[in-house]
């Protein structure tokens, strides 16, 4: 594949809506996402019904600026690629769609693309770090729907290490924050509270920590976080002190499960962070902490790229592209698609 090779990118897996084309080297010619927060916020999560509409309104505009602001007609491309799952159903179907109809309509390859693939592989992007992260890494997921540790061997080879036994961390940070008053989405709105207090102030339990293994369980560390709203939250520093409190516990129970998988994967070249959660700093410096420990480097995407986006649904794209085989146009979007066992 020629290094400029200009490849679209579709994301419309959960709430935000985006695209994006690079090239083959890794330019980004251009990316837009549409953040959905405003109309979920009323609801405290996001609505799957309202999602798609707001997919099906907002997507065909974004691709349309992408497209002028790169300088390219759709005859310029050299494939498209959408996510295709996992996720709720509803948005995938129109991001698949609309991919599917701009591949059909200009003769072009189709590339459906695994969510989760996408941010494994956003490390290899060139200028994330210099010279992009080589094979085999550790890549922690962290999100509000996912919770893994796993060994990315290269493209379509993935091995899990662990997985949350109940709850995703980013939901736990959702549920935590609100049980604290807080908004939706509730990871940022609780990191800013958290500042403000004392993370020794309230004792709170550190799930699995030192146990064998890179599983993980945060329902027990919610139900800690109510107990302790109910014994006494009136005033801000209290909220503050058991937001700290909450922080300081994941923090330190994600840097212990990702000393045990590192030494799950002595070959490891970098720790990498990505999801909504990677873009948190306590988990970050944590991370960080653990990765130096085995002399290596603490890889985390930028935080635009932390969260769902276009660009690393078009590098997958480009990495599933360089291999040959593409989907065809039949290929059904999917609610649920482990890494796991997915062939290049």
């Amino acid at each position: 594949m020629d290094d400029r090779a200009a490849v679209l990118g579709l994301e419309s897996s959960c709430d935000e809506t985006a695209a994006a084309v690079l090239r083959a080297d890794g330019t980004i010619l251009a990316e837009a996402v549409l953040s959905q927060e405003q109309e979920h916020s009323p609801y405290g999560g996001v609505v799957p019904e309202i999602a798609a509409r707001a997919h099906l309104e907002h997507l065909p505009r974004l691709v349309a600026q992408v497209m002028a602001k790169a300088g390219l007609g759709y005859g310029d491309l050299a494939g498209v690629a959408a996510t295709s799952g996992p996720g709720l159903i509803g948005g995938l179907i129109v991001g698949a769609t609309l991919g599917k109809g701009i591949a059909l309509a200009h003769g072009l390859p189709f590339v459906a693309v695994n969510h989760l693939e996408a941010h494994a592989l956003t490390a290899t992007l060139p200028g994330i770090v210099e010279g992009a992260v080589r094979f085999p890494y550790l890549l922690l997921l962290l999100s509000g729907g996912h919770c893994q540790c796993v060994a990315v061997e290269g493209v379509g080879r993935y091995r899990r290490l662990g997985t949350t036994l109940d709850d995703a961390v980013g939901e736990a940070f959702d549920k935590a924050a609100k049980l604290l008053g807080l908004p939706w989405p509730g990871g940022p709105a609780l990191e800013r509270l958290a500042r403000q207090g004392d993370p020794a102030k309230v004792p709170l339990p550190r799930p699995l920590l030192g146990r064998p293994g890179c599983d993980f369980s945060w329902s027990g560390l919610k139900t800690a976080v109510a107990h302790a709203v109910a014994r006494g939250a009136a005033t801000e520093q209290a909220r503050a002190d058991i937001a700290a409190g909450f922080q300081a516990a994941v923090a330190a129970v994600l840097a212990d499960r990702a000393a045990h998988a590192l030494a799950m994967v002595p070959e490891a070249t970098a720790m990498v962070v990505a999801g909504g959660v990677a873009a948190n700093g306590a988990v970050r410096a944590a991370l960080s902490g653990a990765a130096a420990k085995r002399g290596l480097p603490l890889v985390a995407p930028p935080v635009r790229l932390c969260t769902d986006n276009a660009v690393m649904v078009a590098w997958a794209g480009i990495e599933r592209l360089r291999l040959g085989p593409t989907d065809e146009l039949g290929h059904a979007p999917r609610p649920r698609w482990p890494l796991e066992g997915m062939a290049a």
